[in-house]
C-alpha cells in the first residue's frame, strides 16, 4: 500500500516537473536576434524528452544532449575522484568528441535549413 502511494507521488511529481519545464523554456537570444538556430538550440527540449524516456526524440532534437550530460557527469566525478591523469588526456578527448558532434549536427541542421529556404524562395 505504502509503495503504491509512493509510486503515485513519484509519477505525479515527475509529470509536474515535466510540465513546469515545458512551460519555462529559456528563449534563445541568438535565434531571437537573427532568426537562425544557434548550436545549442534544441538542448532543453531534448533533455525534457530524455526525462520523459523518449530517447529517439531526444536524439533527433539535439544529438549531443546525451554525450553532453555524460561529459558533465564525468567532469563532476573527475573533480571529486580524480579519475583522469595529470595531462587530462581523456577529458580533452571527450571535449573534442562532444564539440565535433555539436558542430557536425549544427552543420547538418543548417544545411537542411538552407536547402529548405532555397527551395521555398
Amino acid at each position: 500500500m505504502l509503495l503504491s502511494i509512493n509510486a503515485t507521488l513519484l509519477f505525479c511529481s515527475r509529470l509536474t516537473l515535466i510540465s513546469w519545464l515545458q512551460n519555462h523554456l529559456i528563449p534563445c537570444p541568438f535565434k531571437y536576434l537573427t532568426g537562425i538556430d544557434c548550436p545549442g538550440c534544441g538542448f532543453q527540449r531534448s533533455v525534457i524528452a530524455l526525462i520523459q524516456g523518449d530517447f529517439y526524440k531526444s536524439l533527433t532534437l539535439y544529438p549531443a544532449a546525451i554525450p553532453l550530460i555524460l561529459l558533465a557527469m564525468y567532469i563532476a566525478a573527475d573533480g571529486y575522484f580524480k579519475l583522469d591523469n595529470s595531462g587530462n588526456i581523456l577529458k580533452k578527448t571527450l571535449f573534442m568528441v562532444v564539440g565535433l558532434l555539436i558542430i557536425g549536427s549544427y552543420c547538418y541542421k543548417m544545411r537542411l535549413f538552407y536547402t529548405h529556404y532555397r527551395l521555398s524562395a
